[in-house]
């Protein structure tokens, strides 16, 4: 029940929760108010019945009580009982009435109350103060009070004007509250209204941004920086999409002009280059589908593996691996590096930086590694002595299924995945993987992983 009368918004919350503050606020502070205005006066009128009371217990102790006592200002009513209960004197307003009080006090002293209800009193509270003190004749009593009725109208009007004001003062900040929450909250719910209007077909939109440069604005320019990345990454995943389509279309097409070739002439002469043809095609396919997936793993939100990894070992088998090759690789590897990852993903980096440069190549390609100088990080260089990477296309041939030249086409055996992957590899893994120069001309890569904690 209670989760349910709940307000659900924040602008029914704040307003439900300055409203109580206010209301609990004025509550005590009227109380308070109360009390202290009652307290001076109950004090006031205590002070003028104590001067009359103490004259009066003097007058009795030195033996010149008159029967009649005249109340002095600030008092309303005088009575003197002797120890057996006997009206000595009283003023006017009391004579023939029996004491005021039943108890006799049995010593000397003053005390000081409340009465309320006594005929001789009337409606209102009166401040009684009774002063007990030894005379001739034994214990005498005096009673002086004074009436509270200036207290009791002046609480019954602070209290009207209360009850009257704080319900207007509560309903005030409430409506108060929920204009200004509402003008507060207005920027949010057309930030609210434009993201829900937003589809996977209109990532182009933005939120308007406020110009009061506060939480909301932020919000608004986080939530359009949100866009802006989102609709990045649905024109990369377009791109991607249109590119493997294309990439994967051109070997299909010649696969299969290849085998309609060998249905139509059924000459076993020429089958054999035929399959020769359809099989590098289909390794091609191949290989471009193992790229492929590969991507569409490290694009996954899945934690990047952790493992130690001897990285020079790798480099050292991959060095191997090539000695036959048409271009060799020189390996110059000064410390044994160990990184965290895995050792498919690392041998991946390690193998499609070699295979673009000795692609590329004319007579050298050299593998080195080595420790930065800071002690954090392995250094991977794979340098070639080929055409090299312009300054204005070092970040461009790392984006996937690019091509700058001629000699990074189809026919050389590239795909345009290597390095993309490879940069996605070193990335994940808490590295980097950049294109620099290389003072006596070519290629060179450096890839920088973190080293393993020992």
């Amino acid at each position: 029940m209670a989760r349910r009368l709940r307000p659900r918004s924040v602008r029914a919350r704040a307003t439900l929760g300055a409203t109580t503050v206010v209301a609990l606020a004025l509550g005590a502070a009227s109380f308070a108010l109360l009390g202290a205005l009652d307290g001076n006066l109950v004090r006031s009128a205590q002070g003028e019945a104590e001067r009359q009371a103490l004259a009066t217990a003097g007058l009795a102790a030195a033996g010149r009580l008159d029967a009649v006592l005249p109340p002095a200002r600030g008092a309303d009513f005088l009575q003197v009982v002797d120890a057996k209960g006997r009206v000595l004197a009283a003023s006017p307003n009391l004579a023939g009435l029996p004491a005021l009080s039943p108890e006799r006090p049995r010593r000397p002293g003053t005390l000081r109350g409340t009465w309320q209800g006594n005929p001789a009193r009337g409606e209102h509270r009166h401040r009684v103060v009774t002063v007990t003190t030894v005379t001739g004749q034994g214990l005498v009593t005096v009673y002086a009070g004074t009436s509270l009725r200036e207290a009791d109208a002046a609480d019954e009007i602070i209290t009207a004007a209360l009850a009257l004001v704080v319900p207007l003062l509560v309903l005030t900040v409430a409506v108060v509250t929920w204009r200004v929450t509402g003008w507060a909250l207005r920027p949010v719910e057309a930030i609210r209204a434009e993201v829900a209007e937003i589809s996977d077909r209109d990532l182009h939109r933005r939120v308007p941004v406020p110009p009061s440069q506060d939480e909301i604005a932020r919000l608004a320019v986080t939530v359009n920086a949100t866009l802006d990345r989102l609709e990045a990454a649905g024109i990369r995943q377009r791109q991607f999409i249109a590119d493997a389509s294309h990439e994967l279309r051109s070997p299909i097409t010649v696969l299969r002009t290849q085998l309609e070739v060998a249905q139509a002439h059924p000459d076993p002469a020429l089958w054999g280059e035929l399959v020769s043809g359809a099989l590098e095609d289909t390794v091609r396919l191949q290989d471009l589908a193992a790229d492929l997936l590969l991507l569409a793993r490290l694009d996954t939100a899945e934690p990047a593996p952790d493992a130690p990894v001897a990285l020079a070992d790798l480099a050292r088998e991959a060095a191997r691996s090539r000695r036959g090759d048409r271009v060799p690789v020189d390996v110059d590897i000064t410390a044994d590096a160990t990184v965290r990852g895995s050792t498919l993903w690392l041998s991946r980096l390690v193998t499609n930086l070699l295979d673009n440069a000795q692609r590329h190549a004319d007579r050298r390609v050299r593998l080195t590694l080595r420790v930065d100088g800071a002690g954090s990080a392995a250094v991977l260089e794979v340098c070639d002595d080929g055409p090299g990477i312009p300054a204005a296309d070092r970040e461009r041939v790392f984006e996937r299924f690019t091509r700058l030249d001629d000699a990074r086409s189809r026919d050389q055996g590239g795909s345009g995945l290597g390095l993309a992957i490879a940069r996605d590899i070193a990335t994940r893994l808490g590295g980097s993987l950049t294109a620099e120069d290389q003072p006596h001309g070519g290629a060179r890569l450096v890839a920088r992983l973190p080293l393993a904690a020992a």
